[in-house]
């Protein structure tokens, strides 16, 4: 490329699929870091994978289960299901974000949400994904991908239980102001008027 970037896409010309995929795996990466991490070294990883846990489920409750409901036969209990995964582990996250990394029981307690992600991941990308999949076109999902990055870039960066949904998110530790521009970014990158 004439800039010098030897990454091939651009935010918009990413697929959003490929892109919740590709983060998938950076959180496996970030639980086998925090599992391998010396004790000094154990709290700075955990704060990283907190913080890419809170902003992946942030994006997908933002845009990619709204888009689920409304396209996907079904997509009212596929997405219920996934929500209900997510409460779940945001739960033992938060627990374990305020405990932290010295917590007798964070170790037990990293695998059982390590278990918890995996296997919400898992039926993500089996269910969800490969419907959306069926169900779009590269455009869309090159839009989708723009607005998932545009809702990253504005999520929380610690978990907040209970919050599964774009407003209730945006409110949880963010400037009232920052709402109605976050708004705006993602109807922007999703091509809808403000």
């Amino acid at each position: 490329m004439a800039d010098g970037h030897t990454k091939p896409e651009t935010m918009q010309e990413t697929d959003v699929i490929e892109l919740l995929l590709a983060q998938h795996g950076m959180i496996r990466n970030l639980f086998d870091e925090v599992e391998q991490a010396a004790p000094d070294r154990r709290a700075e990883a955990f704060t990283r994978l907190v913080r890419l846990l809170a902003v992946h489920e942030t994006a997908e409750e933002e845009i990619v289960h709204p888009f689920a409901r409304m396209k996907i036969e079904g997509g009212d209990g596929l997405v219920d299901d996934r929500l209900a995964e997510e409460r779940e582990a945001k739960e033992l996250l938060q627990h374990m974000d305020q405990a932290g990394p010295d917590d007798p029981d964070f170790t037990k307690n990293l695998l059982t949400l390590r278990a918890a992600v995996e296997a919400h991941a898992r039926s993500e990308e089996r269910y969800e994904f490969n419907k959306i999949i069926q169900h779009t076109s590269v455009a869309e999902r090159r839009a989708m991908a723009a607005g998932v990055k545009a809702a990253e870039a504005l999520a929380p960066t610690h978990p907040h239980p209970g919050t599964e949904s774009a407003i209730k998110n945006l409110l949880v530790g963010t400037p009232v102001a920052m709402m109605d521009r976050a708004r705006d970014v993602i109807r922007q990158a999703l091509g809808k008027r403000p």
